[in-house]
């Protein structure tokens, strides 16, 4: 059987894990086609129709300036996953870069860099992206880069520990016998090796990364309104629950769905990358 369809084979053995990714890509979808299948325009205000309970015209209500939360709702799923996906990526480049160099090279590099990563670690992610983002300003930009930051050590440590490993195999060394250049061997023999663990370690941070944007536009530092964010969404609703519970309890059930999903998700592929565990089945 080949490795690919061991790997199918197992992630099947999970079946939560496929739960997982087909709301996961469900959400991704609706996503994508927010413009066209959002009932009315995200920003659009209809002071008339304001703070409005679930119905045929407004699904899931409206909230203090007219607008439709599911419209909302549906073009917020953009910004958020777009925020989480690339600050995750960014991470996952950046973080297992740092983490091979570090494990490949050993010695005072290898000290010092894992050093800064456990400063890094000392904060917790919401901290240290507000620090960031109040530094740097509540952009699009610069929110993803504080997230990004954020997640950088937990990529690094999650690279490191196997680099290490890998590299006192058999052939790597060799590699290094037929003259290999580092980067060649740390790229073309040591990544492809220790990518599986990275890529389960980034469908669990992208969890953390939807959680830390919603977080920051919460207490104030997402985009700036009127733009449609879940996090700004349930701030904008948390004032006025006990009467209009419909406005932050929407997103706050997305969130909810999406960070579950991610969590099967990596269980799952967890579960398909593992030698062990495919072993077990």
């Amino acid at each position: 059987m080949s490795a690919g369809s061991s790997v199918i084979r197992a992630f099947n053995a999970n079946k939560t894990s496929w739960i997982g990714l087909g709301v996961f890509l469900l959400v991704v979808a609706l996503a994508v086609l927010a413009p066209w299948i959002a009932p009315h325009d995200p920003i659009e205000q209809d002071i008339f129709s304001r703070l409005q309970g679930p119905s045929a015209q407004y699904p899931l209500g409206t909230d203090n300036f007219g607008r439709c939360i599911l419209s909302r709702l549906l073009h917020g799923a953009r910004y958020s996953l777009f925020i989480g996906l690339s600050a995750t990526l960014i991470a996952m480049l950046v973080g297992s870069l740092i983490g091979i160099l570090a494990g490949w090279y050993g010695g005072r590099l290898d000290t010092v860099v894992m050093q800064v990563m456990d400063v890094l670690l000392a904060f917790p992610a919401l901290i240290l992206g507000l620090i960031i983002v109040a530094m740097l300003g509540p952009t699009l930009t610069n929110i993803v880069i504080a997230i990004a930051l954020t997640s950088i050590p937990a990529f690094a440590r999650i690279a490191r520990a196997p680099t290490i490993a890998v590299k006192e195999r058999e052939y790597v060394e060799a590699c290094r016998a037929l003259g290999y250049s580092d980067a060649r061997i740390m790229f073309g023999h040591i990544l492809p090796n220790i990518f599986a663990e990275i890529l389960v370690m980034s469908s669990l941070w992208l969890a953390t990364a939807i959680r830390t944007e919603a977080s920051l536009a919460f207490i104030g530092l997402g985009l700036k309104p009127p733009t449609p964010t879940w996090g700004g969404m349930i701030r904008e609703g948390f004032e006025t629950i006990l009467d209009t519970y419909w406005l932050p309890m929407a997103p706050g059930i997305a969130i909810l769905i999406v960070v579950f999903a991610l969590n099967l998700l990596g269980d799952g592929l967890r579960d398909a990358v593992d030698p062990k565990l495919r072993g077990e089945q």
